[in-house]
């Protein structure tokens, strides 16, 4: 597997949790300040309002916003992936790190999903982008993951 091949995965998950930490950074602002409008859609299927504003847009138990528990997600997820582009692909435990974290991110996702669907009958676009975001970077660490043990295997036939 070439550098850049290894690399440019590592960036597509930099590029994923920075995206992710960008919109959980403005749904934690928009939830603080009254004076910022949420960029969404106030009626139909997709309402951000109605998600944003509901009991499940909160932490169960506190009145903190499942915004910071996404901030605090993205940061892990984008240090992962720096980790490897700074100490090389070879730290197996942080490929391995990088995929448990995004696991616990889509069990979290899931049942966000589950609550906006089934309980609150409406999507957040801000939320779906934030979902879709946990679900590739899953999906790309499990492949990269992949990709780097079968070129491991193939190093060691050369041998």
């Amino acid at each position: 597997m070439s550098a850049l091949r290894r690399s440019g995965g590592q960036i597509a998950l930099v590029v994923l949790a920075c995206l992710s930490l960008a919109i959980s950074i403005y749904l934690t602002i928009v939830h603080y300040n009254s004076h910022v409008p949420v960029a969404c859609p106030a009626s139909g299927f997709v309402n951000c309002e109605n998600v944003l504003a509901s009991n499940y847009s909160f932490v169960p138990g506190t009145s903190i916003p499942v915004s910071i528990p996404g901030i605090l997600w993205s940061i892990v997820a984008l240090m992962l992936p720096l980790a490897v582009l700074k100490f090389g692909p070879e730290l197996r435990q942080v490929r391995i790190a990088e995929i448990v974290w995004g696991i616990l991110g889509l069990i979290t996702c899931l049942y966000l999903v589950y609550a906006e669907i089934v309980q609150i009958h409406n999507l957040c676009g801000w939320c779906t982008g934030v979902h879709v975001s946990v679900w590739v970077c899953l999906l790309l660490a499990v492949f990269f993951f992949q990709d780097s043990v079968n070129y491991e295997e193939e190093e060691e036939v050369y041998e």
